[in-house]
């Protein structure tokens, strides 16, 4: 008899060794639009990592229930940055419970969208709400990740945006948002702010990095 898809993961949980387990990735990738968001599952709480544009929520309806998700399973969602093809479904997912968590550093453009939005009247955004927002800095981002059971931090990465921002898991992950990809660094030779950029990040020797628009990348050893 098929067990039950929770209880399978109970059971290989059972035989897993403890480095096995701090191998084993706590995300889901979700596309339906344009956009790589991620979910990432923490024992204490879930987080969502970027929404696609806004009009899509439809669409992210049925990826969430592809893995077995509900909105009501998503505790927060932070933007990467809030261009709007990665916060365009903030408002919407708020007013169903969903908890906006900020970094300090993105306060000042949370309406940063908003115009681009309001030329398209079919899409009948509401701006987000950032008065209930969980406010936090990348210093305190480790301890914050931690009570929800998710280890890594989030980093600053200015050179897309001021207030781009990176979440990095301990388990390897890397999910920079739109970030450059590390391959076109000898394009930019004089874009000092993108060579701090993946300086930071290649610091925590990830293995994985995830951009919102581009093909995942596995990193060698050697590159890191």
């Amino acid at each position: 008899m098929k067990l039950p898809q929770m209880e399978e993961r109970q059971t290989l949980e059972i035989v897993m060794t403890a480095n096995d387990k701090e191998r084993v990735s706590p995300m889901i990738q979700l596309r339906y639009g344009n956009t790589n968001t991620f979910y990432i599952e923490g024992k204490g709480g879930n987080l969502l990592v970027d929404t696609d544009y806004a009009g899509t929520m439809q669409a992210f309806y049925r990826a969430i229930k592809q893995h077995n998700i509900r909105v009501e399973d998503i505790d927060y969602v932070l933007a990467t940055h809030f261009h709007p093809d990665h916060m365009g479904l903030i408002s919407e997912l708020t007013a169903q419970g969903v908890k906006l968590l900020l970094v300090d550093r993105q306060v000042g453009y949370v309406h940063f969208s908003d115009r681009i939005f309001a030329h398209d009247k079919r899409l009948n955004v509401q701006p987000i709400d950032e008065s209930k927002a969980e406010v936090i800095s990348c210093r305190q981002s480790r301890e914050f990740l931690q009570k929800l059971g998710i280890s890594g931090e989030i980093v600053p990465t200015p050179s897309h945006s001021e207030d781009s921002v990176s979440v990095i898991l301990d388990s390897g992950e890397a999910l920079v948002g739109d970030l450059e990809p590390m391959e076109y660094l000898a394009a930019y030779d004089e874009n000092e702010s993108l060579k701090k950029d993946w300086e930071l990040i290649k610091s925590f020797k990830p293995k994985r990095i995830c951009y919102a628009h581009a093909n995942e990348k596995v990193i060698e050893e050697e590159e890191t």
